[in-house]
């Protein structure tokens, strides 16, 4: 029976290869190539969403998962051939394209979604959480860095300690913002003290992770001319279009608010400013995240946010965003953590992340006079790290700040965290009396 199954795995597999006998790749098989993939992941996100939702987590999980099973950690590990041949390394640059579409399009939906009026509602609290959420995860960098960069293949070869220290902390301190808002809506909590505290101190712990990483990779950009371009890039764009972006796209709000709908028209000028706004931020030197975020940050708010939910988040989520998954999953070797330092490593970061978020928010929040179920509540939603960790430490490894064995312990870091939300909070839910019964939350 094994035999068997062997053989039609290696005949499917030479049935798939697109090398041709002189080991060339024609081009007509990058179009192929790419729609086998796309159905791949799509259907290896699917089963393994649904698996997880059984067990009450959101599908973002799952997908996370996939990912991970669809890259060397095990389809490689089983079957290397069969993996091999649905993700030549020459396709690799088309899946980096699509995932890099569906993360910026994401974290700019994303920035249509942040309320001012969370930040004024609950500021002192929110403050004092938010930089408890902060200075504990950096405070914890800062112990564990310098032993980290004695172990080689962590951080690569020659990076500084305070870069190392920043990005980690960066890491560290993320919060899995949108899935935090999904759960708070959906549980009808937004309004509530818990709500209001945890998506204001999610926020804001996010946008000083991002900031601190956009500062990291200007400064290992190679020189303090390509730091002054980055960070004075970034910072006058997000100056213009923090005065100026509202005055600019105010039209078009009241245009898709007098058709009642969004047009193809409207659309089309949309995609433009995203897309320009990311060009920009990659032609100076950050990423293109930063400039989709910033985009939707400014974006009129009304009719023509949630026209941009309802067109461009679900081909967001379900096409677009696995390809991301599972270009992380394609770089994530569990085998590389083959040594008893790096699991004791692997665990120590787990735990101490663990610590460092959940435990410095929930502190904060009693010391600032908040009820124990809410504190426990803002702890757990806090400590998630979801796609946002994913999306930080594939820029670090795209830019070559850390290797592949932190990167697989990061990865697993963003699992286990992010499958402890839910659990955790449904057990706030009930010793309120909150029963909280609504379906996992599917944003990630």
């Amino acid at each position: 029976m094994r035999e068997t199954f062997d053989s039609l795995v290696h005949t499917v597999s030479n049935l798939l290869d697109p090398h041709g006998p002189d080991g060339s790749f024609a081009p007509g098989d990058y179009s192929i190539h790419f729609f086998l993939q796309l159905a791949v992941i799509l259907i290896a996100c699917f089963l393994c969403g649904r698996l997880v939702t059984l067990l009450r987590q959101p599908p973002v999980v799952g997908e996370m998962i996939a990912g991970v099973v669809l890259g060397p950690s095990l389809l490689g590990l089983l079957f290397p051939g069969l993996q091999a041949a649905i993700f030549p390394p020459e396709t690799r640059n088309l899946l980096y394209a699509g995932a890099q579409l569906g993360v910026g399009l994401y974290m700019f939906i994303v920035g249509t979604t942040l309320r001012t009026d969370h930040f004024r509602s609950k500021g002192p609290t929110a403050f004092a959480v938010s930089i408890a959420g902060i200075a504990a995860p950096f405070g914890f960098a800062v112990l564990i860095t310098p032993l980290l960069l004695d172990v080689p293949g962590l951080f690569a070869p020659g990076i500084g300690r305070a870069n190392a220290t920043l990005f980690l902390g960066a890491c560290i301190a993320l919060t899995a913002f949108p899935m935090l808002a999904r759960i708070i809506n959906e549980r009808g909590l937004a309004n509530s003290s818990l709500g209001t505290l945890s998506l204001t101190a999610g926020a804001f712990d996010d946008a000083c992770s991002w900031c601190v990483l956009a500062i990291v990779l200007a400064a290992f950009g190679g020189g303090p001319g390509v730091a002054v371009l980055a960070i004075g890039g970034g910072l006058a764009w997000a100056a213009f279009l923090f005065f100026f972006g509202p005055r600019i796209l105010a039209p078009l709000g009241r245009a898709v608010e007098r058709a009642g709908r969004m047009t193809a028209t409207h659309l089309a000028i949309v995609m433009i400013a995203f897309c320009l706004s990311a060009l920009l931020m990659d032609l100076v030197g950050i990423h293109a995240i930063f400039g989709g975020f910033a985009m939707g940050a400014v974006m009129p708010r009304g009719l023509l946010t949630e026209e941009i939910k309802r067109k461009i988040e679900p081909l967001t989520v379900v096409l677009l965003l696995p390809m991301f998954f599972t270009y992380s999953g394609l770089n994530t070797r569990l085998d590389v953590m083959n040594s008893a330092d790096l699991l004791l490593i692997a665990a120590l970061i787990l735990i101490a992340s663990i610590l460092a978020k959940a435990g410095a928010c929930y502190i904060a929040a009693r010391l600032c006079g908040e009820e124990n179920s809410v504190a426990l509540g803002i702890a757990a939603l806090m400590n998630a790290r979801g796609l946002m960790e994913l999306i930080i430490i594939n820029i670090g490894l795209q830019k070559g700040i850390i290797g592949p064995a932190l990167f697989a312990i990061l990865v697993l870091m963003a699992i286990v965290t992010t499958m402890m939300a839910n659990p955790m909070f449904d057990v706030v839910m009930r010793r309120t009396g909150q029963r909280g019964q609504a379906e996992p939350a599917a944003g990630v």
